[in-house]
């Protein structure tokens, strides 16, 4: 299939990543390199929390560390659709 319908299937982002420079897209893929790491160690605090919990053990510490990587992926989002989306009044030399 061609035009504007069909869809790479392993295409990143939408209109606006298709849209951007190359540079801002290797920007915005090193974000995603990064949260994908940030998701890991996530999934490894939650399942560590939740055994923790299960077995009545001290579970704090790990919730904690939990949040911060839930708080940072959050943080780096928001960094990434603010790069994505560029400055509106960017310089052009």
């Amino acid at each position: 299939m061609s035009g504007p319908t069909a869809r790479d299937p392993l295409s990143v982002g939408g209109a606006a990543y298709r849209r951007s420079s190359v540079h801002r897209r290797a920007v915005v893929e090193q974000f995603e390199i990064f949260m994908g790491f940030l998701a890991f160690w996530g999934l490894v605090l939650l399942v560590v929390t939740v055994w923790h919990e299960v077995t009545g053990q001290f579970a704090l510490g790990w919730a904690l560390g939990l949040l911060a990587v839930v708080l940072s992926m959050w943080g780096l989002w928001a960094l990434r659709r603010k790069v994505l989306r560029g400055q509106r009044h960017e310089v052009h030399d």
